[in-house]
């Protein structure tokens, strides 16, 4: 089995940010995780899962990626339709090529979500062999 040799610049500390507007398309009630107009949950999880992936961005080499392997959040406040969405990620500890994050989300009004992520360094081609040897 090859070895992942992993970046030297992931580090403790480093950040990634993304944004989005909420639409329609990304309440509770189209998503299917609830009846409501509002942002849904498991399109805050996704933003929140690109910050970790921006922050990564540039780090990895050309034949690597990462990927989530868990994730533990807390959705504190609703956000309506219009309003800009932010996720945060910044790098709290590396083991191997396992990476931790702490996440936070964002609406123009305040925070509306926080907790931590956990993403694998892999190659990406036998990541891929792997998953579609299932079939």
């Amino acid at each position: 089995m090859r070895k992942v040799v992993l970046p030297l610049e992931i580090t403790i500390g480093l950040k990634g940010e993304v944004s989005t507007l909420t639409e329609r398309e990304d309440t509770a009630k189209e998503v299917g995780s609830g009846d409501l107009l509002v942002y849904a949950t498991p399109c805050m999880v996704a933003l929140m899962e690109g910050a970790a992936c921006e922050a990564l961005m540039g780090v990895l080499g050309e034949d690597q990626t990462s990927v989530g392997t868990s994730l533990a959040i807390e959705h504190i406040s609703a956000t309506p339709v219009g309003l800009e969405v932010r996720a945060e990620a910044e790098v709290t500890a590396v083991d191997g090529r396992k990476v931790t994050f702490a996440v936070c989300a964002f609406d123009e009004a305040g925070e509306i979500g926080r907790g931590t992520h956990t993403r694998v360094i892999v190659n990406s081609q036998k990541f891929l062999e792997k998953a579609y040897n299932k079939l």
